[in-house]
């Protein structure tokens, strides 16, 4: 319509010249007016983000061979691969990864230092999706007391809402909670994740609605979460499986009721013994699950079916789930990556279907990567270990008691950090910074602590490399604590089976990050890129403002 009003426009301006200056109006017949390019017309119907939750880099080239040509592959062959992606801040835990790649910008900022943290105004531990103010959705259960209202600034998805008036719809999806709802923001039409036990049901909370659509009730109604209870083998022939170690070995963890961690599962007998339908998280099966509700998320919610730009977050949670019980080196992680391989073929095929080929935009990252097993590096004579955080606790309360006359000078110690009770400290007139140096100081001398910080020098010193860099970018003055502790390389808190994260290390930053679709050339570089960069950039694609507290830069190579 807009293009018929500029063309009557254009008629009346040349008649009026005619008829001041006796201009012959045949004259008009020879110009073509050439309606403008409309901006929609750049921009996708449907972005759609996908986080791996777990992802290291090197699961692209390690498991390249017995990925399909509609997957991974078809997302580097017909689109971008960024390959030397990196996360730039401490810690690398799933709630700051998610929130950092949707806001554009680092736990600093955006606030979610952790995925449980110590709340230094409250005086306790809470969770990064944790909303006792709203009521839970589709459950009687108090998973759902859940909304991103901890997380301080906005999503591109926010951003998309905005710009359009509140017509592009922003959805998430993930067998986690922190995994749907950091993601789509605050101004989401819905975040739903899983809640396992005995219901197997998609739930979200009031923050979004006050009732499930019907197309939820119907896909929880069906027998879809059910079905996947069922033997898990692996996909192929097991001895094809070279790329990873062997199916038998001392560093995996496996399920409660079976002895030993191997191929095959009875994942219907086992779920008795492991939280019912939550076993299905710890399997590639969940993330089929995942591609299932995404799929119909797609319809029930008819995505992508206008010029109005819609956002689909989904976050595949299960490769952390198995990771973290079998190590990034097991068979079972090999074969999540080649079933996940054939979940993604499944929804871009479904995408072209029903958006069309050519009219959405994909990304793909994650979330953290991991460190291979420790003990498993151990026996192969790489430099890794276990810290012994009690022996630590111990020496510690001994310095406190010795130096101060008390142990209460600390309030809490989690996620590698130390928050003083700054009223106690006052109280006993003692100095806050030398407090902090002289904390700093002490577990510098401790076993397997390779470095400290204290807040004054993350408030006080401009950090631009290095641990330092990436610790002031996960460091928030109002929520993080007064010393800042760094473990030895690939020296863990865990236990001695399955791998974990958290790290401001190599195995632990460097992700994939892949763009496919609309707007996306085709290409590859190994020039650095930062987790923050992906939200501007896909603002910029969009021509939406950028999150607001976005500190990445958009990637103009990438963009057509």
């Amino acid at each position: 319509m807009k293009n018929i009003f500029s063309f009557f426009a254009i008629l009346t301006l040349f008649s009026s010249c005619g008829s001041q200056n006796n201009v012959v109006d045949e004259k008009l017949e020879t110009i073509v007016v050439s309606p403008p390019i409309s901006d929609t017309d750049a921009r996708p119907k449907l972005v759609v983000g996908i986080v791996v939750d777990q992802m290291r880099y090197d699961y692209l080239t390690r498991f390249n061979a017995k990925f399909g040509e509609g997957g991974f592959k078809r997302m580097i062959k017909e689109g971008f691969n960024c390959k030397n992606n990196h996360f730039n801040y401490v810690p690398t835990y799933t709630g700051p990864g998610h929130a950092s790649i949707y806001t554009g910008t680092t736990p600093k900022y955006h606030g979610i230092i952790g995925n449980n943290f110590y709340d230094k105004e409250i005086k306790e531990m809470v969770y990064c999706a944790q909303d006792d103010n709203v009521n839970s959705v589709g459950t009687a259960n108090k998973a759902g007391k859940m909304s991103p209202n901890r997380m301080q600034t906005t999503t591109f998805g926010d951003e998309n809402r905005l710009f359009t008036q509140m017509q592009g719809k922003t959805i998430g999806v993930a067998l986690k909670d922190r995994g749907a709802i950091l993601p789509a923001g605050h101004t989401a039409n819905a975040a739903y994740w899983f809640h396992g036990q005995d219901e197997g049901a998609w739930i979200t909370s009031t923050f979004y609605m006050n009732t499930l659509p019907k197309w939820v009730t119907d896909f929880n109604a069906s027998t879809r979460a059910e079905s996947y209870l069922k033997e898990w083998n692996t996909l192929y022939d097991i001895s094809t499986y070279t790329e990873s170690g062997s199916d038998e070995n001392n560093f995996e963890g496996g399920f409660k009721g079976k002895e030993t961690a191997t191929f095959p599962y009875d994942l219907k007998a086992l779920s008795k013994e492991n939280r019912g339908y939550d076993i299905l998280k710890a399997t590639p099966y969940g993330n089929s699950l995942t591609t299932d509700f995404a799929i119909a998320a797609i319809k029930g919610e008819q995505l992508g079916k206008d010029d109005i730009t819609d956002v689909l977050a989904v976050s595949y949670s299960s490769t952390d789930y198995v990771g973290h019980n079998f190590g990034v080196n097991s068979k079972e992680i090999e074969d999540t990556y080649i079933r996940l391989d054939k979940d993604l073929e499944r929804l871009f095929n479904y995408l072209d279907e029903t958006v069309g080929k050519g009219e959405y935009t994909v990304f793909l990252t994650a979330d953290h990567g991991a460190v291979d097993v420790p003990s498993y590096l151990q026996s192969v004579n790489v430099p890794a270990g276990y810290v012994d955080y009690k022996d630590r606790k111990e020496k510690f309360n001994t310095f406190l008691n010795t130096t101060y006359g008390t142990k209460d000078l600390v309030e809490n110690i989690s996620n590698d950090q130390i928050f003083l009770d700054r009223a106690k400290v006052k109280s006993l007139g003692l100095n806050l910074i030398d407090v902090q140096n002289a904390i700093a100081m002490e577990q510098l001398t401790y076993k397997n602590v390779s470095k400290v910080y204290t807040a004054t020098a993350m408030s006080a010193t401009s950090f631009t490399t290095g641990i330092e860099a990436l610790l002031q970018n996960g460091f928030n003055q109002k929520r993080s604590g007064d010393v800042i502790l760094v473990n030895d390389t690939a020296f863990i808190a865990y236990g001695r089976t399955g791998s974990t994260h958290g790290s401001g290390l190599n195995y632990d930053t460097h992700v994939p990050l892949l763009f496919f679709g609309k707007g996306i050339k085709h290409g590859e570089t190994l020039n650095k890129t930062m987790i923050p960069d992906i939200a501007p950039t896909i603002s910029a694609m969009l021509g939406v403002s950028f999150p607001n507290g976005a500190t990445g830069e958009p990637l103009s190579f990438i963009l057509e």
